[in-house]
């Protein structure tokens, strides 16, 4: 699960410094490591040097780690399609107004974390 956590936060956010993606996991750099050799052996990521700092790792998705993913989300919007086919007219309605009740809140939880991020940014 650890290692899946690992490709869908490269996935969403890009190439990550070790300790930052590290930071996201709860993880200390050790545990962190012994993850990501796992993946560099299945080919699903890569560990390159820092262009600016030489000490820092990155951390990115190899084609192979990309395409994993994109099956996996592919494979849940195929389910979700097949389960929504299912629904009546009127379901669908509140499955929608669901959904954008749900979008509503996690744009303000963002944007939440946007400005708690920023009133660290300044110690």
């Amino acid at each position: 699960m650890s290692q899946l956590k690992i490709l869908l936060l490269l996935s969403r956010h890009g190439t990550l410094a070790g300790g930052e993606l590290a930071r996201m996991l709860g993880v200390g750099a050790a545990a962190l490591s012994g993850m990501i050799d796992r993946l560099v052996v299945q080919d699903l990521v890569t560990r390159t040097e820092d262009i600016n700092d030489r000490r820092v790792r990155r951390i990115g998705l190899t084609r192979a780690g990309t395409e994993v993913i994109e099956g996996i989300i592919t494979a849940g919007v195929a389910k979700q399609r097949q389960l929504l086919s299912r629904l009546s007219a009127e379901e669908l309605t509140i499955v929608a107004r669901a959904m954008e009740l749900l979008v509503r809140e996690a744009g303000s939880q963002i944007a939440e974390e946007a400005a708690a991020g920023e009133g660290h940014a300044g110690r």
